[in-house]
C-alpha cells in the first residue's frame, strides 16, 4: 500500500505544484534560484527575448541587513510582441514586460512562479489571440529547467 501511495504522489505533485493559486502558476525547480534563474535568462536571450532586468530581492534585503531566502525577479519580454497587446489593452502595462519570480522558500524548495494567462486574459479582458503570447513563461521555464 505504501508504495501505491507513493506512486501516486509521484504522479499528482507535478500535477498540484502547476496549479493557478491567486493568479500565479508556480513549477518546482531541480536547481537553485541562481542557476534556475541564469538557465531561465539564458533560453529567454536563446530565443530573442529582451531581458529588462534581474532584481535579487534576498540580496538587497541582505544589503539592508535583513534576512531573505534567496529570491530573485527576472524581468523580459519581446517588444514587438507586447506593445500591439498594450495598444489594444492599455491595462495590460501593469503586468507587461512578463515576469518570473525564483524563490526557496522555508524548507528549501526552489520554486519559479508566473502570472497564469488565463488570470490575466480574464484580468483584461483580452481574447485568446491576444493572450496566447502571455503564455510564453511557461514553455521557457520548461525548457530551461529539463
Amino acid at each position: 500500500m505504501p508504495r501505491l501511495f507513493l506512486l501516486f504522489a509521484l504522479i499528482l505533485a507535478p500535477l498540484a505544484a502547476v496549479a493557478s493559486e491567486n493568479g500565479i502558476i508556480a513549477v518546482p525547480s531541480p536547481h537553485n534560484v541562481q542557476d534556475s534563474v541564469t538557465k531561465i535568462e539564458a533560453v529567454a536571450k536563446a530565443r530573442g527575448l529582451t531581458i529588462f532586468a534581474r532584481v535579487d530581492h534576498s540580496g538587497e534585503a541582505k544589503g539592508a541587513g535583513l534576512d531573505m531566502p534567496p529570491t530573485q525577479l527576472l524581468v523580459l519580454g519581446n517588444p514587438k510582441a507586447g506593445t500591439p497587446l498594450m495598444l489594444a489593452k492599455p491595462s495590460l502595462a501593469i503586468d507587461l514586460p512578463l515576469k518570473i519570480l525564483v524563490w526557496q522558500d522555508a524548507a528549501g524548495k526552489v520554486w519559479v512562479g508566473y502570472n497564469d494567462p488565463a488570470f490575466l486574459k480574464q484580468r483584461h479582458g483580452l481574447t485568446d489571440e491576444q493572450a496566447k503570447p502571455l503564455g510564453a513563461p511557461g514553455g521557457l521555464i520548461e525548457a530551461a529547467l529539463k
